[in-house]
């Protein structure tokens, strides 16, 4: 599969990475354009990809057209694209960048917009995203093949949940490292060394996700489970709620969600 991508920053970086790795396509499928000199470079030694100054040169002869730029450069990284081909799919990661206005600026009705997240540069990443109506199968397997290859993903029908995941798993490890940051600081607030505090606190937060998604089963069970009548983790738990830790939450993702719908 020969791939374009506008863009060659971290996330498309990730992408490229496990692109390659996976074998969806090889160093010399992969074109990417980027304004910044050193990211070019960067990217042709590590990993042997063409890369490009100008847009126009990128992206011919690509079947998939991957568009990684900021979002508030799609109005100046648009016209530099050009027209795209007839069967190209353009891809676009571009947080809050709704579908209708992509078509605006591209003027081509096959296009995928995905939320992926950070975790994909190590392949478990979760991204979910949507297509406009004129992607038919062939092009809808593409951009899956391409998205799996980053971790898990979720094809949803309605562009409105793709704003929905930029708040919860797009902005989500956000949130997750400053929990375990906050673990760290609270065991090294009682005397613990702070190395031994991050090795609990990684490895205590990656075995019980791992274990919720094995286990099946409902987080407020598996908490119950732990949880002793009058023990430490009742103790614990009455202080975050006491805290309000699940208002705070909810808030936090409420305004993640209206910043996206302003972007």
């Amino acid at each position: 599969m020969k791939l374009a991508f506008v863009g060659g920053g971290t996330m498309a970086e990730a992408m490229v990475e496990r692109l390659i790795a996976g074998g969806v396509a090889t160093p010399e499928q992969v074109n990417v354009v980027d304004i910044s000199r050193a990211r070019r470079e960067l990217l042709k030694e590590r990993y042997r990809v063409a890369t490009h100054e100008a847009a126009s040169e990128c992206v011919c002869g690509a079947d998939v057209v991957v568009l990684a730029v900021k979002p508030q450069d799609l109005e100046k990284v648009a016209p530099q694209v050009g027209k795209l081909e007839d069967g190209q799919l353009l891809l676009s990661i571009l947080a809050g960048t709704k579908l209708e206005r992509l078509v605006s600026h591209f003027r081509h009705p096959l296009i995928v917009r995905a939320m992926p997240n950070t975790p994909a540069q190590i392949g478990l990443g979760m991204t979910v995203w949507t297509a406009t109506p004129d992607v038919v199968d062939a092009h809808v397997d593409r951009a899956r093949t391409i998205l799996s290859a980053l971790g898990d993903e979720l094809f949803v029908p309605d562009e409105k949940y793709v704003d929905m995941a930029t708040a919860l798993s797009g902005s989500g490890p956000a949130y997750v490292f400053l929990f375990v940051e906050a673990l760290i600081d609270g065991a090294v607030g009682i005397g613990m060394p702070r190395s031994m505090a991050e090795r609990l606190a990684v490895q205590t937060v990656r075995g019980s996700t791992e274990y919720l998604a094995k286990s099946g089963r409902h987080p407020a069970e598996l908490r119950n489970m732990v949880t002793s009548p009058g023990g430490t983790t009742a103790a614990a738990l009455h202080e975050l709620e006491k805290g309000s830790l699940r208002t705070l939450v909810a808030e936090a993702i409420a305004a993640a969600y209206a910043r996206t719908k302003t972007l």
